[in-house]
């Protein structure tokens, strides 16, 4: 019987404790926990009208969602840290304990961070936007997103293909836009009417490309050869098409070339491409005999 006494008094005890505490601090905690939850929609609303106001003015997707985001997290940090005042809560020991986290972070997470600090120079750069075809370390395709980490491409068959950021920044960077260049070369003899060539070159790729392309397709002598001419061209052609359009239209030439009579230069022929005339001031060293 005492022992259980003894429970009754335990339990009466804490139950005091508990409304005293409800009584004292209740409503405080109550006001920060509404104060918190109405902040974080107030925070939502500024991050998203801003995202919202930056797209509206032409500013880059990624840049306007980069910015939004980075307001959000801004405030909610202010946020937090007025809800533990609000609790009475110091946050000095709070601000020296996520400084020695973060260093230690910072030391373990080298490459992840790296990502994230090049992901920020490419959205306040911008040396690309989504929707352009850039080209970088070997691969290309059309810039399908950007994050911190990483930039997400897609490539002509469809594959995605991530590229992490701190393998973009300090790399030379091929940004064709929307659009990519097809270059093709072929060697016909000196004794061709060349005007006539260029020509029917140009109409073949004209009929391949038809009105997808925002420039002419240039046609012209690229060099000479030991006995012949290179004729060079190049094409913009629709990134997500470049090798589909590739193939046409040297497959059109070559048609328009047999069509005409036209034939290539046979390797026998010696066909060779010179050095270029400014290259240094001595003179050429002559080919070897074939």
């Amino acid at each position: 019987m005492d022992k259980v006494n003894d429970n009754i008094e335990t339990v009466s005890v804490w139950l005091k404790l508990v409304t005293d505490f409800a009584v004292e601090y209740g409503f405080q905690i109550l006001g920060a926990v509404v104060f918190l939850l109405f902040g974080l929609l107030v925070v939502n609303w500024i991050g998203n009208r801003l995202a919202g106001i930056a797209l509206a003015r032409n500013i880059d997707v990624t840049l306007s969602q980069f910015l939004g985001s980075a307001v959000k997290l801004v405030l909610i940090v202010l946020l937090i840290i007025i809800t533990l005042g609000n609790f009475g809560v110091s946050i000095a020991p709070l601000i020296a304990l996520a400084g020695a986290v973060t260093f230690g972070a910072t030391l373990a997470l080298q490459g992840p961070i790296s990502n994230f600090g090049a992901g920020i120079a490419i959205i306040i750069t911008r040396p690309f936007v989504v929707g352009n075809v850039i080209t970088v370390h070997g691969v290309s395709g059309v810039v399908d997103r950007i994050t911190l980490g990483a930039t997400f491409l897609t490539g002509e068959d469809g594959e995605q293909i991530a590229v992490p950021n701190k393998e973009i920044v300090g790399q030379v960077i091929v940004n064709s836009m929307e659009m990519r260049i097809v270059e093709s070369k072929f060697c016909i003899g000196t004794n061709v009417d060349t005007d006539m060539v260029i020509k029917l070159v140009r109409g073949a790729i004209n009929n391949v490309i038809a009105s997808e392309s925002p420039h002419e397709p240039q046609v012209g002598i690229q060099d000479f050869t030991y006995g012949g001419l290179i004729i060079g061209t190049r094409v913009w052609v629709p990134g997500l098409k470049y090798f589909q359009e590739r193939y046409a239209i040297n497959g059109a030439i070559l048609d328009a070339l047999k069509t005409n009579g036209i034939e290539l230069m046979e390797f026998g022929a010696a066909c060779m491409a010179l050095p270029p005339l400014n290259e240094d001031a001595t003179a050429a060293t002559p080919p070897p005999v074939l």
